[in-house]
């Protein structure tokens, strides 16, 4: 079997590099308490694209730090009683993408919530002094400041404000709320069931922010994790305080997080992966304590896994 990392054994063996902060569990309970005190201010305005059996609108709410985050809000026409809920999250630099590829879960009978990450491609704001865009170095953001400050902890609140105001509309089923996403998505989607663990099903495609690390030890901070090295560069270049940057970064690494999760998951991962090295995806899988199945691509990498997206919509409409 061709591989770019550790054979298969190892990998569900592996626990990780990338430090843990000795207060990291403080920290979130910290930041959760922050997004508590946060009023949502849920505004829907109903869009220009509509269809017959799917009503579409944009959902507007308050996340952390003054930031208005934007999402796609798709809820199927003609069905009464409670439906389930499947928040959607995007690739790195991306957005929420179009109306029309979230129609095939709105005619299961899915309500579809889709959210931009504030800064990137999408409308969600990232009040960092300008409008519009703050996209780069959104890893390395807030980095030499407090960890409070570090801008993946603000947007992995969002992925969490957002469940909660799934579990708050009016016709969402609670027990049938998911999550699922790929890269970017997929570790927004990790984020979101560790931070709001009534999250029951999710289906999370090889997560990115993972063992930052083991991806530097790899020497493939580039493409994704390309800021990595423009940090050190520009502000440690005799890496004198490497251990302390690292281990402020385990502040966001999901591998640290997903202990938290308690709903049921399906991840996928491609083994041929350079861009987020399957180590650091299996870090994360392997400290998920939940029911868990991961599906093993070997010889695809970052890229569409086919049959991916038919197990998803299976998976999530099973019982």
């Amino acid at each position: 079997m061709p591989i770019v990392d550790m054979p298969l054994d190892e990998l569900y063996q592996y626990k990780g590099r990338n430090p843990k902060p000795a207060d990291f569990d403080a920290y979130w309970e910290r930041a959760l308490a922050e997004l508590r005190s946060v009023d949502p201010q849920v505004q829907l305005v109903p869009s220009d694209f509509q269809t017959p059996h799917a009503e579409c609108m944009d959902l507007y709410y308050n996340g952390v730090r003054g930031a208005r985050i934007h999402a796609k809000y798709i809820r199927p026409r003609g069905i009464k009683g409670p439906r389930p809920v499947v928040l959607l999250f995007h690739g790195y630099t991306s957005s929420a993408g179009d109306w029309s590829d979230k129609l095939s879960f709105a005619s299961l009978g899915f309500s579809v919530l889709a959210m931009d990450v504030r800064g990137q491609g999408g409308t969600s704001e990232d009040p960092g002094g300008v409008k519009g865009t703050t996209l780069n170095g959104h890893i390395i953001r807030g980095l030499d400041d407090h960890p409070d400050n570090l801008l993946f902890r603000h947007i992995f609140l969002d992925t969490a404000q957002l469940a909660r105001i799934a579990f708050e509309l009016p016709d969402t089923d609670p027990a049938r709320v998911y999550a699922a996403g790929g890269s970017q998505g997929g570790a927004l989607t990790l984020a979101c069931a560790a931070l709001e663990p009534r999250i029951s099903k999710l289906a999370p495609v090889f997560p990115f922010l993972c063992d930052y690390k083991r991806v530097w030890e790899m020497d493939l901070s580039k493409d994704a994790y390309q800021e990595l090295r423009s940090f050190f560069r520009n502000h440690d270049p005799l890496h004198e305080q490497e251990d302390e940057i690292f281990t402020r970064l385990g502040y966001i690494d999901l591998q640290h997080l997903t202990g938290r999760i308690s709903g049921e998951v399906l991840m996928f991962v491609g083994l041929m992966d350079n861009i987020c090295p399957p180590s650091t995806q299996f870090a994360a899988y392997n400290k998920i304590n939940a029911m868990k199945q991961l599906v093993v691509y070997p010889d695809y990498g970052h890229e569409n896994l086919p049959g991916s997206n038919d197990m998803t919509m299976q998976f999530l409409l099973e019982n």
